[in-house]
């Protein structure tokens, strides 16, 4: 599969509210993935295989009302085995109730059908904020 379809196929499965252990197939078994930014962010940090994949989605999902997600995908640059979406996301803390919008951009390798490498870039001091209680 095409690093195209492999990156598409991700995007389809989030925005159809795929379950996270089918969005973790999209990934191989050993993974280079990277959130950056402070503990306080119970999902950011490294991991490295595929079950954490589907940790991370379930992470996620525990702490942001789901219903008041906006992502919003601007680009996806392609490069040979390399994918860049840049675009916006909008969550709401579900422990606070506060909104915050960012800019994001995510970087993925992919090699044969699996994504191999991860990033997500997002102003984690703009994300802390509103979980800050």
């Amino acid at each position: 599969m095409a690093t195209r379809d492999v990156v598409e196929h991700f995007f389809g499965m989030l925005g159809g509210g795929a379950d996270p252990e089918d969005i973790a197939m999209l990934f191989a078994d050993d993974i280079d993935w990277d959130v950056p930014g402070p503990p306080s962010i119970p999902w950011t940090g490294r991991r490295s295989k595929r079950a954490d994949v589907a940790e991370y989605m379930r992470t996620l999902a525990a702490n942001i009302v789901p219903e008041e997600n906006v992502d919003d995908v601007e680009a996806i640059l392609y490069d040979g085995d390399h994918a860049v979406m840049l675009g916006r996301f909008g969550r709401v803390a579900l422990n606070t109730g506060r909104r915050y919008e960012m800019a994001v951009a995510m970087h993925f390798q992919v090699s044969g059908d699996k994504v191999v490498k991860f990033r997500l870039y997002e102003d984690s001091f703009q994300v802390a904020n509103p979980y800050a209680e």
